[in-house]
């Protein structure tokens, strides 16, 4: 058996699973749902296996009580007779560490099937991040150490990517098949076309059938060379060639299918004339690039494509640590309506705020922090602090509460 790789989601999983009768961990097919959560299952299932899927079709009641628990029901949505069963099973039993089911469909169970609280709880789980495949995983996390406003908070690797290296990072992508294994960039080029081609042919089909997947490779070409914009649909429409409609559609499948993200903007009473669109991002950068056909050297060669990469890579190392910590954090962008001040990520904690700037720079400036500094001087002490993350080798001070931080101090 391959060692184990420790994910940032461990911990809570097992938290979760020991205190509630059913935890449904739902993410992107190939993220390793299955391997993570098989590590606390006595008994697996899998339901994309057509003889394990047949006798839960038949007798999903029966198929479940002969198992040993915790039981993982692995690719749920293949069978979802399933989820009645462990609804009834639940009901019946409410002790905690009964079941765990992963999936990759984005269960809308709470006003039909899971009345109630008490029986089953959510998490996602994201692509690998860098600091899980650098090992072990750093306490405390990215944004912890950002709110003490220290340059000394920060830790860097020992060996710190170029910006070349950085790219070569995000066209990788953070899917284990590939970040783990030492192949070809044509081996990992072509298993990430594969992933695609199953995606928007099977995953599309299982979650809504009918689909174009031509019309639909198209809209998701014109998402992954917009990633990390705030582009309107009539700008997305056109790219594809589809109507509102079937862009719409597009938009609920593919964040059902857990690939496409959306960051809303942030609306404070402290600031005014700020835009309400939202910023679009295809969750990983290796299959923004696979799907617009994108190579490290096409997009260094592209300043606008260069910071949509840098921008997607580092908020994908972000995600994880904001859906799992233990305080409640909101992701927001900010936009004035000018387009005067624009920042790529507010993250909101308990009503303070950290700010995040990414910037393909290997020395930034003061001028880049001077969004940073505007929203600072706006929210007073609301303002935690605020980091224009980039490219270059130190940590270093741009003003009061906002630094200067290398990409890789994310998982330094």
């Amino acid at each position: 058996m391959a060692r184990y790789q420790p994910r940032l989601i461990d911990e809570r999983l097992a938290e979760l699973l020991s205190e509630f009768p059913a935890v449904m961990v739902n993410g992107p097919r190939g993220v390793g749902k299955t391997t993570t959560a098989a590590r606390l299952a006595a008994d697996v299932v899998r339901l994309d296996q057509p003889a394990a899927a047949a006798a839960f079709r038949a007798d999903p009641d029966a198929a479940l009580r002969i198992r040993a628990e915790p039981v993982l029901l692995d690719e749920w949505q293949e069978v979802p007779e399933v989820l009645g069963a462990v609804k009834r099973a639940v009901d019946a039993d409410r002790r905690p560490g009964r079941f765990l089911l992963t999936g990759s469909f984005r269960a809308r169970l709470e006003a039909q099937m899971w009345p109630g609280t008490g029986r089953l709880v959510h998490v996602v789980m994201h692509g690998l991040t860098e600091a899980e495949i650098a090992g072990p995983v750093r306490r405390p996390g990215f944004l912890d150490r950002l709110a003490e406003a220290d340059p000394a908070a920060f830790a860097l690797p020992p060996t710190r990517p170029d910006l070349v290296g950085y790219i070569d990072l995000a066209v990788r992508g953070g899917f284990p098949e590939v970040a783990l294994t030492r192949r070809s960039r044509q081996w990992a080029e072509t298993w990430m076309d594969s992933y695609l081609v199953q995606l928007l042919t099977r995953d599309a089909a299982t979650v809504a059938p009918g689909r174009d997947p031509e019309r639909l490779r198209r809209y998701v070409e014109a998402l992954a060379l917009n990633t990390a914009g705030i582009p309107t649909d009539r700008t997305l429409i056109q790219a594809a060639g589809v109507s509102a409609t079937t862009a719409a559609g597009y938009d609920r499948l593919l964040a059902d299918l857990f690939v496409a993200d959306i960051v809303p903007a942030w609306t404070t009473n402290r600031l005014a004339r700020l835009t309400r669109g939202p910023k679009r991002y295809l969750v990983d950068a290796g299959l923004a690039a696979s799907a617009a056909g994108l190579t490290t050297r096409s997009i260094v060669d592209d300043g606008d494509l260069l910071g949509r990469f840098i921008d997607t890579f580092g908020t994908a190392q972000l995600r994880p640590e904001i859906a799992l910590g233990s305080q409640r954090r909101r992701l927001h962008h900010v936009r004035t309506k000018e387009g005067r001040q624009e920042i790529d990520l507010v993250v909101e904690i308990d009503g303070s705020v950290l700010g995040v700037e990414f910037k393909a720079s290997a020395a930034p400036s003061a001028d880049d922090a001077r969004h940073l500094t505007w929203l600072r001087d706006q929210l007073g002490q609301r303002f935690l602090a605020g980091a224009v993350i980039h490219t270059g080798p130190d940590v270093f001070m741009l003003g009061e509460r906002v630094l200067a931080v290398p990409l890789c101090a994310l998982w330094g």
